[in-house]
């Protein structure tokens, strides 16, 4: 079983925002396999199970709000046997302009508040994290990061949540070097054209 993790902030207000883009990529991927969302109030998240290419997934948001997603993660990983190693992360990243995507299989929080958290609580920060590029925006980080996003924006964001659900399932799939080799590089501000960083 994969445990696959979409960081963000619960609450309408943060509905469709930057820091929630990992919502957006998990609830993308529930709806493609016609999973529902039910609300597991011991793990502080909501989760949904599906399964994709006979691989079982544990799909989870926490409600916890982003800087203590560590509290939900941890033990949703520990409570159902996994490891690391079944841990993917989805994630905002203001380092990677708008319609980027990475995968990495391991590293620092990178000044993410959730991962670090996360890093915390399991002790190590050898797990896969799939990072979608928002940038930094014309605002102060933590206006862009909660803001909303204006229309054109918009259009960049939906195309690269839809490309991080595909990038998800291949890593749950073919595993994260093939996934990285065909995902890295992905920009939807270009029209969605690939290109290694």
């Amino acid at each position: 079983m994969k445990i696959i993790v979409g960081l963000g902030n619960p609450g309408a207000q943060y509905a469709g925002t930057p820091h929630s883009v990992g919502f957006d990529v998990v609830d993308a991927i529930a709806a493609g396999c016609g999973a529902s969302w039910e609300e597991k109030r011991q793990f502080k998240c909501l989760m949904a199970r599906a399964s994709i290419g006979g691989v079982p997934l544990m799909l989870v948001k926490p409600q916890t709000y982003m800087n203590l997603s560590g509290e939900c993660v941890a033990p949703v990983v520990r409570y159902h046997n996994a490891t690391p190693a079944d841990l993917v992360v989805v994630q905002d990243d203001i380092d990677l302009a708008l319609g980027r995507l990475r995968i990495r299989k391991n590293g620092s929080c990178g000044g993410h508040n959730g991962v670090r958290n996360i890093i915390e609580r399991l002790g190590t920060s050898s797990f896969v994290r799939v990072k979608v590029g928002v940038g930094r925006g014309s605002r102060d980080v933590i206006g862009h990061v909660l803001g909303k996003f204006d229309p054109e924006s918009r259009k960049v964001a939906d195309l690269v949540v839809a490309e991080a659900a595909k990038a998800v399932v291949a890593v749950v799939t073919e595993g994260p070097d093939r996934a990285m080799s065909a995902f890295n590089g992905f920009d939807a501000s270009a029209g969605g054209e690939q290109g290694q960083q």
